[in-house]
């Protein structure tokens, strides 16, 4: 069995502790403008689509939220009936549809990210301090 060494124990605590931090802060940002931790979390999965298209999928959100494809159903009828979310019906697959996100959860969103931008280069910082995934 590998040792671990007191060094890399700091490390990942002092990470992990950053970590906490900054979704803690996430959670009161996302507060502060109306939206549940969850909420903003969809939105900013939406409009942060990998592919750069600010759209995505029910698939696509259950796997880089990790829930259950059932579970982000929900979240998405509650933020479409909240006017976050709009869907776009698939012009190949009429099974799918594609969700962006409204003016009105872009503008809630875009205060968050960008109160949250220093906090998220201290955790980058924090992230690269430690030299290898924890």
């Amino acid at each position: 069995m590998p040792k671990v060494s007191t060094d890399e124990f700091i490390a990942a605590a002092e990470f992990r502790s950053a970590l906490r931090s900054f979704q803690r802060l996430a959670e009161h940002a996302a507060r502060r403008v109306g939206l549940t931790p969850q909420r903003y979390l969809l939105l900013l999965m939406i409009r942060g689509a990998a592919d750069g298209s600010a759209s995505s999928t029910v698939t696509e959100l259950s796997e880089r939220l990790q829930l259950a494809q059932s579970t982000v159903t929900e979240l998405v009828g509650r933020a479409e009936e909240a006017g976050l979310v709009e869907r776009e019906p698939s012009l190949t697959d009429a099974r799918v549809a594609h969700l962006r996100v409204t003016r009105e959860g872009e503008r809630r969103l875009s205060r968050i990210v960008e109160e949250l931008s220093t906090e998220r280069d201290d955790l980058q910082l924090a992230f690269e301090k430690i030299g290898h995934p924890v």
